[in-house]
């Protein structure tokens, strides 16, 4: 049984949650944009208060490590880092994507949501990548990457030889970008589906156990690719 506490920070979500052996005890989150900064130790020291907690009785800390924003994740995992260092727990760090894929089968276990064929079909969470590119995996129904992470550029041929022969679910914020585009009577979309960090606990839960922990002092994020600074328009001359 292991006592963590979970940071999600991978988009616009700030998100922070305890679990006691896999189960979520409390939560605080947030789906304010650019809000992570601010929010995040405030979330993590009222999370802390109202359930009596301190930092020394955890067992270790988990990030969601990205993909995602460059700099919510380098809020996130700052955080989590100091965390760690200041107190001598385990970092452990959990695949954004493979978070999501958790949390649309706990909705679907919960029936929150309803798909025909559920357990036949690919999970596709998707997190806008700028433009019309996503980050983006393939799980089974059970959570299992059947396709590795990576960064993609969506179009109106995306997936289809897949979709002619087995239903794909598309969800995130990512997801909105290939509903523009793909119109198939396999593809299901899920609307309004933030990654959270009560999607981690299982997942961490599970890493505790395996002992699945990160060097402190050298890991980094998942960037998947390079940032590029922009320079905004009105700064342009």
């Amino acid at each position: 049984m292991a006592l963590i506490f979970n940071i999600e920070t991978s988009t616009q979500v700030c998100s922070v949650c305890v679990s006691l052996d896999g189960v979520v005890k409390g939560i605080k989150e947030s789906t304010k944009e650019k809000s992570h900064a601010k929010l995040l130790t405030i979330f993590i020291g009222q999370l802390l208060n109202d359930l009596n907690y301190k930092i020394d009785d955890f067992d270790a800390i988990s990030i969601s490590k990205g993909p995602g924003s460059y700099t919510g994740l380098r809020i996130g995992v700052s955080t989590a880092k100091g965390l760690c260092y200041a107190k001598d727990v385990p970092l452990i760090a959990i695949n954004t994507l493979q978070s999501m894929a958790n949390g649309i089968i706990l909705k679907a276990n919960s029936n929150d949501i309803s798909v025909d064929d559920f357990e036949n079909s690919i999970l596709v969470p998707m997190i806008d990548a700028r433009r019309m590119e996503v980050y983006s995996a393939f799980f089974n129904s059970k959570g299992e990457f059947i396709r590795d992470v990576k960064a993609e550029i969506i179009d109106e041929n995306s997936y289809q030889d897949i979709l002619r022969k087995q239903k794909m679910i598309f969800f995130g914020d990512g997801s909105e970008k290939i509903r523009e585009v793909v119109k198939h009577e396999n593809a299901v979309f899920v609307k309004n589906f933030n990654p959270s960090s009560s999607y981690m606990a299982g997942l961490s839960e599970i890493a505790f156990r395996e002992k699945l922990f990160e060097d402190v002092a050298y890991f980094e994020p998942f960037y998947l690719k390079d940032f590029i600074a922009t320079v905004p328009k009105k700064n342009i001359f």
